[in-house]
């Protein structure tokens, strides 16, 4: 099979760079402002038709499995909750031993597996893992809308501090049963896998300037790769389905959810908190789901974004702090 990385990939610079062919269309049952859509519109637009693309049970392939509809004109696979890594290197490995036994022509053919927090950055975290040490060309994006928003909204691994779901509701004795900080997967995968070529967070409020870019830098890399995409959730998040993009943006601006890329080693940000970051109370309080939360509980939040962008050796990416003690 041909050396991905001999080959050109078109960058996107902006909107006039982004294709016009849509690959996932009408046929989705997704909610009003459902940014996880974006996400899968997005990742495929950019891919293009020569792809094939399975993703793990979640509330995405929930609304995507209507009985005779479906929104994918690409071929895809629908797969069990926790296998999107494993359901990832089988298609793979099919297409490299049909192109190596003469079935099918030596082609770049990509391999996308989408899934969600619950799926990918919990149950199927172990499935990712064991891809990411594989050496074939794979994609694994996980849609990261901080819950298990398929079975009515529960806490995932990922969900935000605070957040106030049908698992972790809040009380009148303890008023924040959701006391879990967010899993720092990306950075996670990144350092635990150091031949991984590519890891990256992204958010779909940014298409151009963020999200498309990196899912294209990401195809021309070759190898495994994966993509933590941020994507407010309306029904999860309870706001105003018009806001997802101005949810994504406080988010990303308050220096709450990273946005950066890890590219043999090296780590850009896309949008680098260090210099200049938005209170967190403004992203917070724009959301039902923190509307039962105190003003020192927003200090204690504020406190701790803080101190991963002024402490953490790796902002975003290394959770340590300060020099070795002997």
């Amino acid at each position: 099979m041909a050396n991905r990385q001999s080959i050109e990939y078109a960058k996107i610079k902006g909107v006039h760079d982004v294709p016009l062919e849509e690959f996932y269309t009408s046929g989705h049952r997704t909610c009003q402002g459902c940014e996880s859509a974006a996400t899968m519109r997005g990742f495929i637009k950019v891919a293009g038709p020569r792809t094939l693309v399975t993703g793990s049970t979640g509330c995405m392939y929930v609304a995507n499995t209507s009985y005779m509809t479906t929104p994918w004109i690409v071929p895809w696979m629908h797969t069990q909750l926790g296998a999107s890594g494993s359901s990832a290197i089988g298609m793979a490995a099919g297409l490299r031993a049909l192109m190596r036994k003469g079935k099918i022509p030596d082609e770049e053919i990509n391999t996308i597996a989408h899934c969600g927090d619950l799926g990918g950055g919990d149950m199927g975290l172990s499935a990712i893992s064991g891809a990411l040490q594989t050496d074939y060309d794979l994609l694994i994006i996980m849609n990261d809308n901080e819950s298990a928003a398929n079975t009515d909204i529960q806490a995932t691994g990922l969900t935000t501090f605070g957040a106030n779901t049908t698992f972790t509701p809040p009380g009148k004795r303890i008023h924040i049963t959701q006391r879990r900080w967010k899993k720092n997967l990306a950075g996670m995968l990144a350092v635990g896998h150091p031949t991984c070529k590519y890891v990256a967070t992204a958010c779909a409020t940014y298409p151009t300037l963020d999200y498309l870019r990196k899912v294209r830098r990401a195809l021309a890399v070759g190898g495994p790769k994966f993509l933590h995409v941020y994507a407010p959730c309306p029904k999860g998040w309870d706001y105003h389905p018009r806001y997802s993009h101005d949810i994504g943006r406080m988010g990303v601006l308050s220096g709450l959810f990273p946005l950066f890329e890890i590219l043999e080693g090296h780590v850009t940000y896309t949008h680098d908190a260090r210099r200049q970051r938005e209170p967190v109370e403004k992203f917070l309080m724009a959301q039902g789901r923190f509307a039962h939360l105190t003003k020192d509980d927003v200090r204690y939040i504020q406190k701790m974004v803080d101190e991963m962008w002024e402490e953490w050796d790796v902002p975003g990416v290394v959770p340590t702090k300060g020099s070795l003690k002997t």
